[in-house]
């Protein structure tokens, strides 16, 4: 293991940490979890004599001993063409019969269900032409693959996309806000084949935790310090980046719980589709921006890697675990380095183990997803996945969430069943631009790997209108899973509680991703995705008002950055120290004036602020860069100066700056020489005449070497 590795990385609790990056997508031993056929009433749609006869009948054509996959596809047909439906029922009829329900699922997955489709081999189309006499692993053919024949057909088939709804529609019913949060990390910036190479695995391996660590440990050993080194600054930045793209969720998902739970904002009619799209737009414009600096990075690796890197790289095969060799990490990264952070670790695994699959995959890697990768805001990883946290080398079955979510859809009545069913054709289309949008993007990054360049401005829209679908299709399951849990019986209830298998486990407050909260985090009023503007909140005396969240209907943008982006350098002392261009859209009725605040907390919890400007006409709906002549200027906490000053992000790591724009009710009045209105004076003076704020957080970190000094301001 290279010794850059050992020191920068050094994991205390590794194997959890691995198991979080894989995205925890896997169950528990035999010991841990109850037998399936206890997860839910077995009375449920319980199969007739017949129909007992029929599973017995079908089997009686085949040794249990010898199945092989033809003979497992051959069982299911016969079972669907019976119209005999799984569930534990059925699953209780085929142990009745000498065989293993779990067995015949993972050899073969039921038609339409993860592994139904026609299957395409992964570089068959869209992959990058190797150069003279590249040694690029070749992605295997699909059609030899163990672990069914995945492909997007079979991901956006009506059977796999109800099953999945419905099981996420059980997990949210049965659930609560904490629960709803949790999810894998490897569900974002998911761009890079990673999830397609897994799922196709030859070696039936893809869900177990050993599969990232072998894939990671091997590129470690693989690649020289100085490219190991780009892992390592490339986590840095983005370790706090992951955070807030976390918590960015976590309004949504409240949102989405007040619906369930009718405690929606008076004189609304329930989440506003409108809002609710913006703002999931936002959320994957963020995590396009994070997801072109991980492709930038690894296109610069690319470049340096020798003949001998490409050889080595060449002997493991794309989807075929035992192609890889057995070099298990752990040992060699436990030594404690408490300067790194738990989602330093998650983000530099990763980084290994997707360097690979996009190394080594294809545009059609990249576009593949699974069904399970859109509408993540309620809890179904939780309900699958809790139980799994912390342990190593166990694999899951592919069967949980068909069982379960048609287990499910089996205890519903006609209408409720039609509230879940009814989304398979409202979202269809959503799901084929889904399908383009992703391919795209693909293109788009791909062009980094090649050693070309790519365009920002198209891979933001391209995020951004990804979202606006995965938020419109939120949306549609957000309003149809809370019609139907506000319907359920307590005899209902009683089921799907049973269905839910997670007694004894007890969610926290809230998870940054699978990490546990042990408070929950403060939210911003969610008022705005009931489609109501956000109301000022009275302030106790002497407070300093507290600004809203970004996503409100209130909302503050900038054509250089996006939300919780990278800063760039122009707008930084280490620049052209220029002003950040603003624009913002959705102020209140009755706003007279805005002003515009910059500031910066940090890590002693003590509040700088670098920008002051206030009395900005009400007609105004946009601030240039290096703006002038428009508004007061107060001071800043720099240098004193009635002026704007440009951050340096002083010391090591990351820095978030935050930019809010306030809408008032009236200008200010101030009593105060410019060069003594501080950030406190102007929010006393806001204080009784603000109607809304919106905020826009970025990052910035110092580059190396860097030597401007910020200037304090004298005593």
């Amino acid at each position: 293991m290279n010794r850059l590795v050992i020191m920068i990385v050094g994991l205390g609790m590794v194997s959890a940490m691995w198991v979080l990056a894989q995205e925890t997508e896997a169950p528990p031993p035999d010991d841990q979890r109850r037998p399936r056929e206890e997860r839910a009433d077995s009375r449920i749609t319980p199969l007739t004599e017949a129909q007992q006869a029929q599973v017995k009948a079908i089997l009686a054509k085949h040794d249990a001993s010898t199945l092989t996959v033809a003979n497992a596809k051959a069982i299911h047909e016969a079972f669907r063409e019976a119209g005999i439906r799984g569930g534990p029922a059925m699953n209780e009829a085929v142990k009745a019969a000498g065989f293993d329900p779990d067995r015949l699922r993972d050899l073969a997955p039921p038609p339409s269900r993860p592994g139904e489709g026609a299957p395409r081999a992964a570089g068959a189309e869209g992959a990058q032409p190797p150069a003279d006499g590249d040694q690029r692993p070749v992605p295997q053919d699909q059609e030899a693959h163990g672990q069914g024949q995945y492909s997007v057909k079979q991901a956006i088939s009506d059977r796999a996309q109800l099953s999945t709804i419905a099981f996420s529609g059980l997990a949210f019913v049965t659930g609560e806000f904490g629960a709803s949060t949790f999810m894998p990390p490897g569900k974002v910036c998911d761009f890079f084949g990673f999830q397609y190479m897994r799922d196709i695995d030859a070696a039936g391996k893809g869900h177990n935790p050993a599969f990232l660590t072998r894939v990671a440990g091997d590129v470690l050993h693989i690649l020289n310090e100085e490219q190991l080194k780009r892992f390592a600054d490339l986590a840095a930045e983005q370790a706090p980046q992951f955070e807030q793209l976390a918590f960015k969720r976590m309004p949504l998902i409240k949102a989405f719980h007040r619906e369930l739970d009718g405690t929606i904002p008076k004189g609304t009619t329930g989440l506003s589709r409108d809002a609710v799209t913006n703002y999931v737009g936002d959320i994957f414009a963020y995590d396009a921006e994070l997801s072109l600096r991980r492709a930038e990075v690894f296109g610069q690796i690319v470049a340096s890697l020798t003949p001998a890197q490409k050889a080595e790289f060449a002997k493991m095969k794309f989807g075929d675990y035992n192609t890889w060799p057995d070099l298990d990490e752990r040992d060699a990264l436990k030594r404690p380095n408490p300067g790194t952070s738990k989602f330093f670790t998650v983000a530099y695994m990763t980084f290994a183990s997707e360097f690979f699959s996009w190394y080594a995959g294809s545009v059609e890697a990249d576009t593949y997803f699974c069904p399970e990768r859109h509408g993540t805001y309620f809890g179904s990883f939780y309900m699958k996945d809790m139980p799994a946290m912390g342990k190593r080398n166990f694999d899951i079955s592919t069967a949980v969430t068909g069982d379960s979510g048609e287990t499910f859809l089996n205890l519903l009545n006609v209408e409720q069943r039609a509230n879940i069913s009814g989304i398979i054709d409202r979202q269809r289309n959503d799901l084929a631009e889904i399908v383009a949008v992703r391919q795209a993007m693909s293109v788009e990054l791909r062009k980094l790997l090649a050693g070309g360049t790519t365009d920002k401005a198209k891979v933001l829209a391209l995020g951004r209108r990804y979202g606006e679908l995965d938020g419109e299709m939120s949306w549609m399951h957000a309003t149809a899973f809370a019609k139907v849990g506000r319907s359920l019986t307590a005899e209902q209830r009683a089921t799907c509680a049973k269905l839910r298998n997670l007694e004894g486990y007890k969610s926290a407050p809230a998870y940054l991703y699978s990490q546990p909260l042990q408070k929950m985090p403060d939210l911003q009023n969610t008022d705005f995705l009931f489609g109501v503007s956000a109301a000022p909140q009275p302030a106790a005396t002497g407070a300093v008002a507290q600004p809203a969240d970004a996503g409100t209907a209130f909302a503050l943008r900038s054509p250089e950055v996006v939300d919780g982006g990278v800063l760039p350098k122009a707008f930084t002392g280490d620049g052209e120290s220029a002003t950040l261009p603003l624009t913002w859209a959705g102020a209140p009725a009755g706003t007279k004036s805005f002003a515009v605040i910059m500031h910066h907390i940090d890590p002693e919890g003590k509040t700088k602020w670098y920008w002051l400007l206030y009395n900005i006409p009400a007609d105004t709906k946009s601030l240039p860069k290096n703006v002038k002549n428009v508004g007061a200027l107060g001071n800043n906490s720099v240098n004193g100066r009635t002026e704007y000053a440009p951050p340096h992000s002083k010391g090591p790591g990351p820095k978030t700056y935050i930019y809010t724009v306030y809408a008032l009710s009236a200008p200010v009045e101030l009593t105060v020489k410019p060069s003594e209105v501080t950030r406190a004076v102007l929010l006393d003076a806001m204080r009784d005449r603000t109607l809304a704020t919106a905020e826009l957080k970025v990052v910035y970190t110092r580059p190396a070497g860097a030597t401007g000094v910020e200037t304090r301001p004298t005593p």
